[in-house]
């Protein structure tokens, strides 16, 4: 039997396991990739494991979040991140050189390879043929140091698309379809991988836009072919050498098929606060817009803001819209520079701020209070724009266009003409802002800033478990409500007492305080708890503060892990009607837990206060709870674990 995409590449880089849906394996890492909010801790996580060098093919640290240096936190982190990589074998991608996810895709992708980013959206790479996934800092700097990643083995969903899009009708119009079809759940322990003669016309900055977005649906990762048009980016990136041909075999089977007419699609909305609440732009009424963002490491590539410029020239911004415009990369930022798109959209009034991850991850550019915003980014969140009432819309840069010039939202086919625009057939080629690693790194002296405290870490696991319900969450629950982003807190994730003070103090300010009060607790969650980033600091923060279990009806995929690797034991109901029957302030106690889940024993959770007993589930694999009976990832690994 022939194979898809993704197990062709799992294939050639298993280490261990069977590729049999949902079991258990490892493969092997060819590339890292890691970002300036979740990069610091993972780099102090290397550096716990004593090795002298990356043993990788390729690692690269990007700064790209955290640019806004109101204080001294931000570029001290910074030359932290610039002496470690250069100590340990690491690339180095300066502070507006590019978001990560559109530099890695521009000088380091390659079809075939694997890489595993501190990102959720690097799967981004799926757009060039890798099989490219995020992941908490601790399984990155694992992987840097040879390690296995260890996942369950994905189900594969086709995307088989056939059609043309028609004008104003983008990639990102795509992947909204595919979010209101599949939901942010519907991609949990699958890779979505995209098929059909539709697959041509698209160009592999439409591809990257597509997977970049494919993490809302919670899926492993998401991959394109690769083909001529991968092939033809490559070439204009200058490494055409490393362009292999990859696509599924012909009588490749699929776990489901989703199939899209390109052709019949029309312009996408998401509206607040869920990447899946889609609907069609038009069905929007006169809805009044505040703000429009347009960039962010989904739609900044040079076509994206090439087209964004066309249908801003001659025009003006609206007198009641505040409208920026964020490069992705240093090469787009010139190429735009060059051909005059920068002056257009100079002359319509946005603003132009640097290539980076900024308003994304409320980090500058927060709206007004109640402000609309529409954005082409990947997450409405509430909140992680930096204004909790603000109403965050999801959509194309032409749609994010047609808010900023009428001031409303509107279907961006009203705008008539539709820009043609091609990919350059030259493009600039100019790496000065990525330093490569020492030559003699035993000279190096790795810079730390006093904002950069020791890394926490966990104890083992105690025999029985026992303590307060300390929150209880409802479905959905995302990182960012767990550990907010924004100008406020990421300057402090080198600082895990510092940070811990914020965790979810969005949604219930004394939580701090009763984890304090307490000595640590439970948390219960309903479904698909720490859906969004893959920032690990939203299990490492609660794991300070002394949370040792949660319990919800589902887990995402990465913060699943990240509680594993940070010793927090993440259970399931049996039956998801117990959840209703708990209560916060509720007494739980797990007798013998330790010694159960080794066995694989069923486990009780026992209600003391209201004497009741709860039958929950976990599905950990057995090198899992080593990991949790040790006290996380750290304490295993360098306990001998592998």
């Amino acid at each position: 039997m022939g194979k898809n995409i993704a197990e062709k590449i799992i294939s050639a880089h298993l280490i261990d396991g069977k590729m049999e849906v949902g079991e258990n394996i490892a493969i092997r890492i060819d590339q890292t990739l890691t970002q300036d909010a979740t990069g610091t801790m993972s780099y102090l996580q290397f550096e716990a494991l004593g090795l002298k060098k990356v043993k990788t093919e390729l690692s690269v640290s990007y700064v790209d979040h955290n640019m806004l240096q109101s204080g001294f936190e931000n570029a001290d982190d910074h030359k932290y991140l610039q002496s470690v990589a250069s100590k340990y074998g690491i690339y180095f991608s300066r502070p507006g050189n590019g978001i990560c996810h559109q530099v890695h895709l521009e000088r380091f992708g390659a079809p075939g390879k694997t890489l595993l980013g501190s990102d959720s959206h690097t799967p981004t790479g799926g757009g060039i043929g890798m099989m490219a996934m995020g992941a908490g800092g601790l399984d990155v700097a694992v992987a840097m140091g040879g390690g296995a990643f260890h996942l369950s083995m994905p189900e594969v969903v086709n995307v088989f698309l056939t059609g043309k899009l028609k004008p104003f009708v983008t990639a990102k119009d795509i992947i909204l379809e595919v979010l209101r079809v599949l939901s942010v759940k519907g991609g949990v322990g699958r890779v979505i991988e995209y098929g059909g003669p539709g697959v041509k016309k698209l160009t592999v900055p439409q591809r990257a836009t597509i997977t970049n977005m494919g993490a809302e649906l919670g899926a492993t990762t998401s991959i394109f072919p690769s083909d001529e048009n991968t092939k033809a980016f490559m070439k204009l990136q200058k490494r055409a050498k490393n362009w292999v041909p990859l696509e599924a075999d012909k009588d490749a089977k699929y776990a489901k098929v989703i199939k899209i007419d390109l052709s019949k699609l029309e312009p996408m909305i998401a509206k607040p606060h869920s990447p899946d609440s889609v609907v069609k732009v038009k069905a929007i009424k006169r809805v009044k817009v505040d703000q429009v963002c347009i960039g962010s490491c989904t739609n900044s590539s040079i076509t994206d803001l090439m087209i964004t410029a066309s249908l801003l020239k001659g025009k003006k911004v609206h007198t009641d819209v505040s409208c920026t415009i964020s490069p992705g990369s240093k090469q787009v930022f010139e190429a735009i520079a060059d051909n005059g798109a920068l002056t257009d959209l100079i002359a319509s009034g946005a603003r132009i701020i640097e290539s980076g991850c900024g308003p994304c991850i409320g980090m500058g550019q927060a709206p007004s209070s109640g402000a609309v915003s529409v954005r082409s980014f990947n997450r409405n969140f509430p909140g992680r724009s930096g204004t909790k009432d603000a109403q965050v819309f999801l959509a194309s840069p032409e749609t994010c266009v047609a808010a900023a010039i009428t001031g409303y939202i509107t279907d961006p086919r009203e705008l008539k003409t539709y820009p043609k625009v091609k990919m350059p057939e030259k493009m600039k080629i100019d790496d000065s802002g990525i330093l490569e690693p020492s030559e003699t790194p035993g000279k190096v002296k790795i810079l730390r800033g006093p904002n950069i405290q020791p890394l926490p870490i966990n104890t083992a696991m105690s025999s029985s478990l026992e303590g307060e319900v300390l929150l209880i969450t409802g479905d959905n629950v995302t990182t960012d409500h767990i550990m907010p982003a924004g100008a406020k807190v990421l300057p402090l994730r080198s600082n895990i007492p510092k940070i811990a003070e914020f965790v979810y103090y969005m949604v219930d300010s004394g939580f701090v305080s009763r984890c304090k009060e307490k000595g640590g607790g439970f948390i219960i969650g309903g479904d698909n708890y720490g859906q969004g980033s893959s920032r690990e600091h939203a299990a490492l923060a609660p794991m300070y503060l002394g949370i040792k279990m949660v319990l919800t009806k589902s887990f995402a995929r990465i913060h699943l892990a990240n509680l594993i690797n940070f010793g927090i034991l993440p259970l399931t109901f049996a039956d998801p009607a117990d959840y209703k029957k708990i209560e916060q302030g509720d007494k739980l106690k797990l007798p013998l837990v330790s010694d159960i889940i080794a066995t694989g024993a069923d486990l009780t959770v026992k209600n003391i206060t209201k004497k009741f007993d709860i039958q929950v589930t976990y599905s950990l694999t057995p090198r899992q709870v080593q990991i949790v009976r040790a006290g996380g990832l750290l304490n295993y690994t360098r306990g001998g674990g592998k």
